[in-house]
Order: C-alpha cells, then sequence, then structure tokens
C-alpha cells in the first residue's frame, strides 16, 4: 500500500511537471516583440522609408529617412557627416541597436544622395540644416521623452547648433567624432597629425595644396594610403566596409567644398564653416550629453574630453583603437559606451 502511495506521488509530480513544462514553451512561443512589428504604421509599405518633405526659403523639397524598430521611449536620429555624405555611414548600427530594441532613423540631408538635391548653395548653411533637423523631428513626433540626437563630424556640428537652439525638445544629445572649433580642429591637423607623417609625403600634399591641385590623383593617393588609413579608417583600403566607400561614392562634392573646403587638414580657402566655433556656448547645453572621441581621430581626443566637461551634464567615451570613423575601427568599445549612456538617460540613472 505504501509502495501504491509513494508510486502515485511520483506520477503527479511528474504530471505536473509536465504541464509546467509545456505552458512555459507555450508561453514563449507566444511572446512576440513588437519592435519590427510595422503593421499599424503608415510606412510598412515602404518598409520605414518617409520621403519628408522640408520647407525653405526657394521651395519644399523632399529628404529620406528610414526608420528601423519601434520604441516609444529610444528614438535616435541620426546625423551624417560630409557635409553631403550619407547614411550609409550608420549601417553598422544593424549589428547592435536591433537588439537592444533601442529605435533609430536613418536620415539623408538636403542635396545628398537619396534626398532631393536643388543644388542652392543658398541653403548650405548651419541654419537652414538646424531647421530642416526641427522639421524632420516634428514630422517623426520626436521629443523631448523620446528623441535622442546623434551627429558624427559635420553631423556633430548640427547636433551642437540644433542642441544650442532646440534643447528643449531632446531627451539626450551624442556628438561623436567632432571638436566645437573649426579653427581647433586645423590646428590639430596641421600641428599634430601632419607632422606626424612621413616628412617628404608631408611635404608633397602641402605643396599640392598651396598650387590648389586638388584634382590631381596623386593628391587623393597620398591622403588614402598615408591619412586615412591612420586616421579616417584604421583598416587597409581593400577592408574597408561597402558601406562606408558607398559614402565616398556617393559625396556630394559640390557642398563638401563648399562648407568644408578641399583640405583634410581643417577647413581652409573660402570654406564657409572655416571660423566655426561654439566652444563659449558648450556651458549652456543642459542637455544629458555623451562626446565620443578617438585616440587616432582627425579630432583632438584631448579637447573632446573637455567639451564633454563644459557642458552641464556630460560624458566622455574614448575609443582607445579607433579614428574617424570609430564605429566601425573601434565597434565594441563605440557601441559599448552609446548603448550605455542612452539607457542611463532612459532609466535617469546618468
Amino acid at each position: 500500500m505504501k509502495t501504491r502511495f509513494l508510486t502515485l506521488i511520483v506520477f503527479t509530480c511528474l504530471l505536473f511537471s509536465c504541464k509546467n513544462n509545456k505552458t512555459e514553451k507555450n508561453t514563449k512561443a507566444d511572446y512576440k516583440s513588437s519592435y519590427f512589428d510595422y503593421s499599424n504604421s503608415d510606412d510598412q509599405f515602404t518598409g520605414g522609408v518617409k520621403m519628408i518633405p522640408i520647407t525653405t526659403p526657394k521651395g519644399t523639397f523632399n529628404v529620406w529617412t528610414k526608420r528601423v524598430g519601434n520604441n516609444s521611449k529610444m528614438k535616435v536620429l541620426l546625423l551624417h557627416g560630409g557635409p553631403g555624405g550619407t547614411h550609409n555611414e550608420f549601417d553598422c548600427f544593424d549589428g547592435y541597436f536591433p537588439n537592444e530594441e533601442i529605435e533609430y532613423i536613418y536620415y539623408d540631408q538636403l542635396d545628398s544622395y537619396y534626398s532631393d538635391k536643388p543644388n542652392d548653395s543658398t541653403l548650405w548653411t548651419k541654419e537652414h540644416f538646424v531647421e530642416e533637423v526641427e522639421q524632420i523631428r516634428k514630422a517623426l513626433n520626436l521629443n523631448k521623452d523620446n528623441f535622442y540626437l546623434l551627429g558624427q563630424s559635420w553631423g556633430g556640428i548640427l547636433t551642437m547648433e540644433y542642441a544650442l537652439k532646440h534643447q528643449d525638445n531632446l531627451k539626450g544629445l551624442i556628438i561623436s567624432n567632432m571638436m566645437a572649433s573649426a579653427p581647433e580642429y586645423g590646428k590639430y591637423a596641421q600641428e599634430v597629425l601632419g607632422p606626424k607623417m612621413n616628412a617628404e609625403i608631408y611635404k608633397e600634399i602641402q605643396d599640392m595644396e598651396a598650387n590648389h591641385d586638388f584634382d590631381n590623383p596623386r593628391y587623393s593617393e597620398l591622403l588614402m594610403g598615408n591619412y586615412y588609413t591612420e586616421h579616417i579608417l584604421r583598416m587597409p583600403v581593400e577592408k574597408w566596409p561597402k558601406s562606408v566607400n558607398l559614402v565616398l561614392e556617393h559625396l556630394n562634392p559640390n557642398i563638401y567644398v563648399f562648407m568644408q573646403g578641399h583640405s583634410e587638414f581643417g577647413m581652409t580657402g573660402n570654406a564657409s564653416l572655416k571660423n566655426w566655433d561654439v566652444s563659449k556656448e558648450l556651458k549652456n547645453i543642459k542637455v544629458p550629453t555623451l562626446v565620443i572621441g578617438a585616440t587616432h581621430d582627425t579630432m583632438d581626443p584631448k579637447y573632446m574630453k573637455w567639451m564633454s566637461e563644459e557642458v552641464q551634464h556630460g560624458r566622455f567615451l574614448l575609443c582607445p583603437n579607433g579614428s574617424h570613423l570609430s564605429q566601425y575601427d573601434d565597434q565594441k568599445t563605440y557601441f559599448t559606451g552609446l548603448i550605455k549612456f542612452i539607457k542611463d538617460v532612459y532609466d535617469e540613472t546618468f
């Protein structure tokens, strides 16, 4: 009798355990994240792509955006470099943000590859592009409860300019690989980075720049082999990701030269951003801010650390193995720090 009773107890326990396991498996199978659910969105047909009309004094033009994911509390608008670059420099974000369910929006600025190209230099001003970002913010319903703005290189200039005018719309700000002063950027390139190069090669580059011989294939060859692979993306050119190559292939040279200039050693000549400097205004930025620099960048990492201390609520992330595109050549450091910042601001633990 005792044996039969024990057998019954064991059988009951096993049956209960099987039911629990089955229920647990069903629960896991039934769970479906809404992160990639576009079924209730007006951009489902286009896979997240929206052409947003931008009103300017010269007419209305459309700019290209593409949303990835859904997250009502963490939305990151990505501002590419150049000017005249493309969103492709951020393609590697696909490998990190979805796993954290962070929503992000690719965006080609006006006169960049996927957007309209009026080719009107009167629109090539920081004031225009700040207004463009603001119109995009409104069109995408971004606000102070969810809106993170990330800009890399020229996009970093734009993030600073936007924050100084519209920071009440922001939840978080990320300045990636950009100093707050064009003159200081030029000084670092010419006094620190240039002299580190082979003296003969640097002299040859300087001579071609002095003679405005920028179209000489030799000029590009010297930069690519001796400067870009050291300070733009630290890997052999043949190993550069297709996304980075697309940025170069699709770059709009007209707007780039107009605003940045021909030289890679700072903003020179008649570049419209040549004297741009907001270093004294950084103290007015009160929104939580992450400044990302890299040891081998074209931008001075010590200066960028100083920037993070000038803003009211700043944090500095150094990519020790990175250069200007540290989202590629020091990827783990870059995304670990970036994701932590976004979540810390979201959790209000920043």
